[in-house]
């Protein structure tokens, strides 16, 4: 990927001319050729680089070491947000300090990890898109567009958690499940393909997945009585290639869970990004919680392919194979978290793992070719929905069910662990992630569904206690935690965690501090306050062989490096 930046002059005169062209109804080649044009006129060598003249190829995306460039969601295909970047270690991390800070129009906690290319950040806020200059902040184009009213659920919150990026294209999706096609180098719109109709309760907070050609995106909803599933669409056309429902048709398999029309409300949405492996050509995505969450009584059975992880054929979007973590749900633990891509050795033998730690409070190892499960591991002190895992992976039920009068479960409906992202790290063979032990109250009573309106049917309450929030390291060459982090602090942390080659994990705390921990203990390195909730995960990038920090706090985005 070519960084050479064009002259001020161009840039503006460029992407002036490819909004005058959009706005004019000219298709995208005569965008192009507009910017061609503006080039020419100042004497300037026109090339597929500098401000929003970025080019991701499909090589980008296929990096096997994330460095310079963060380029997409979690940084590659494997979900490790492992960065190869050395420049900040151990020994001087402790001189990191403040190098920007960039406030957004939305006030609203974001959830967005940036994306960096070529040394541009775009991040997302809501409906709006922004590009910055990741070396000074520098705002250098906003793509602003109003929130949707009515909206309920996770979607009323407008949480938008980044854009995916092929060639000059930028992908975002809106809070109302619109996938926008907006140019890198000015933040034009070149298309807008609604994708979920028929259910006004569907929503969208999601950064996409670009795998080859295709743009994949779920929806938000799973609370809210909607049918999950994953569709892909052309990245050029945006016109839809395929779509797997997650909710079993009349017929299908699995369908015996949905009696008469709770198919078409049955929730398991796919509401984050999955993983992707080019050399099986497989895609690995979590599925959320069954909907009502708490009443089962409507819904029998396993509730497939809800609180899975399935594999799915990029190409047609045909399951492979698929692994329920938690059958017939009733405690909200969907299944979103990342599925993280490891090669290692399991049990002294080379495999090819994934790896998960999920909501229900369980980390689990499988094999990705099958889907076969070789392992699980309680994470949590505390936990009673179940008695154990057995030999193929299922759950021992404890038969805690939800009613009028309530029941106590753990770990409560936030779960063990969320969707914030977690770490593996290959050098240390540590996979980090954030957990936390809580308990709540959980009621049901039937409701029928109702569109704009959430169906729980009923819900939780909190028993009182705040509960405690840790950051794990699990060893796979153990099988056993090398240490935990305690969180202090009045928040309810929701920040994610990465790692990098020079044995740093970084994170958002509970005390709103942004912190490097040592990721072979666990020891703190160093933090910063940023005086705000941080819900967010890091990111890692470089320009011109300086390493830099980001993460969102509040409405803000900062970056960090050595002086």
């Amino acid at each position: 990927m070519n960084r050479r930046f064009g002259s001020r002059v161009l840039r503006s005169v460029a992407a002036g001319c490819l909004l005058l062209a959009m706005h004019a109804g000219n298709g995208y080649g005569e965008a192009e050729k507009a910017v061609e044009h503006a080039a020419a006129a100042h004497g300037a060598p026109v090339s597929a680089d500098g401000i929003g003249l970025i080019n991701v190829t499909q090589n980008d995306l296929l990096q096997k070491q994330v460095r310079d460039n963060w380029v997409s969601y979690n940084g590659d295909y494997t979900g490790r947000r492992y960065s190869s970047l050395t420049q900040i270690t151990q020994a001087n991390v402790g001189r990191l300090v403040a190098q920007w800070v960039f406030h957004t129009r939305e006030g609203s906690p974001l959830e967005v990890t940036p994306v960096v290319v070529a040394g541009i950040m775009f991040v997302t806020s809501a409906n709006d898109a922004y590009a910055l200059d990741a070396k000074t902040g520098k705002l250098l184009w906003r793509h602003a567009r109003a929130i949707t009213q009515g909206l309920i659920g996770d979607s009323a919150w407008h949480h938008n958690r980044g854009v995916a990026i092929l060639g000059t294209r930028l992908y975002m999706e809106t809070d109302n499940a619109h996938l926008l096609c907006l140019d890198a180098r000015s933040g034009g719109l070149i298309w807008d393909q609604p994708y979920a109709t028929g259910n006004k309760n569907y929503g969208a907070t999601s950064a996409p997945l670009i795998v080859k050609d295709e743009v994949l995106v779920g929806t938000s909803g799973g609370d809210d009585g909607v049918r999950g599933f994953l569709a892909a669409f052309d990245a050029q056309t945006g016109k839809e290639k395929w779509r797997f429902w997650t909710i079993p048709g009349p017929g299908e398999k699995g369908s015996e869970s949905w009696p008469g029309d709770m198919y078409m409300h049955g929730g398991g949405t796919m509401w984050m990004p999955g993983t992707y492996d080019p050399d099986l050509n497989t895609l690995y995505w979590g599925t959320g919680n069954p909907s009502p969450d708490y009443d089962g009584s409507v819904r029998p059975g396993d509730d497939l392919y809800t609180s899975c992880l399935l594999a799915l054929d990029p190409d047609t979007g045909t399951l492979k194979w698929y692994f329920q973590y938690t059958p017939h749900n009733l405690y909200d633990y969907d299944a979103v978290q990342t599925p993280v891509i490891v090669n290692a050795k399991f049990k002294g033998k080379p495999r090819k793992l994934i790896v998960t730690a999920n909501r229900n409070g369980f980390l689990y190892i499988l094999d990705r070719t099958n889907g076969k499960f070789l392992f699980a591991k309680q994470f949590i002190d505390i936990q009673n929905w179940a008695t154990g895992i057995d030999e193929n992976g299922r759950p021992i039920s404890a038969g805690l069910i939800p009613d009028e009068d309530g029941v106590q479960v753990c770990p409560a409906a936030g779960g063990a662990t969320n969707w914030y992202s977690p770490s593996y790290d290959p050098a240390t063979h540590m996979f980090y992630f954030r957990l936390l032990e809580a308990c709540e109250l959980f009621k049901s009573k039937t409701a029928p569904f109702e569109e704009g309106r959430t169906y729980y049917s009923t819900g939780t309450r909190s028993l009182g206690e705040t509960g405690k929030g840790y950051i794990n390291a699990f060893d796979l060459r153990t099988l056993d935690f090398a240490w935990r982090d305690l969180q202090i602090g009045m928040d309810k942390g929701w920040g994610g965690v990465m790692s990098t080659a020079t044995g740093l994990v970084a994170v958002g705390d509970d005390a709103q501090n942004f912190v490097i921990l040592n990721g072979y203990s666990g020891k703190p390195l160093w933090h910063f306050n940023v005086g705000q909730l941080i819900r967010a995960s890091p990111m890692s990038y470089a320009i011109n062989g300086k390493q830099y920090f980001a993460i969102a706090a509040g409405s803000d985005i900062f970056s960090f490096a050595l002086p």
